[in-house]
């Protein structure tokens, strides 16, 4: 199997990204706002998972699904996401109750 591409918004305090990429994902981090431009420069539109750990960046998850059609979109943040954006997004995670090395082999399974 070929890597999978992950697009990824946020601090990584936890080292989910490092899990990620050691579960064969290909990551790019986006630095900054991510509007569409930054999610373009990210190559969203051929990513199979976003992973948003800045929920004040919420707004950011239906550009990423409108610009990549299909995309899992993982939510790995300690704050509760805002009501509307809950709907597109298929995993809500709290790092205080799963690790990163779980979450990643589970992504895994889902994107392949």
């Amino acid at each position: 199997m070929g890597e999978s591409n992950a697009v990824f918004v946020g601090p990584d305090p936890e080292g989910l990204g490092d899990a990620l990429e050691a579960e064969g994902f290909d990551v790019t981090h986006v630095d900054g706002i991510a509007d569409g431009a930054a999610l373009e420069d990210a190559g969203i539109d051929a990513a199979e998972l976003y992973v948003l750990t800045d929920v004040g960046q919420a707004t950011s998850i239906p550009v990423a699904v409108d610009r990549a059609g299909e995309l899992h979109v993982v939510v790995y943040a300690r704050e509760s996401l805002p009501e509307f954006a809950k709907g597109q997004a298929d995993l809500l995670l709290d790092p205080a109750l799963f690790e990163p090395e779980t979450v990643a082999e589970e992504l895994t399974g889902t994107t392949r």
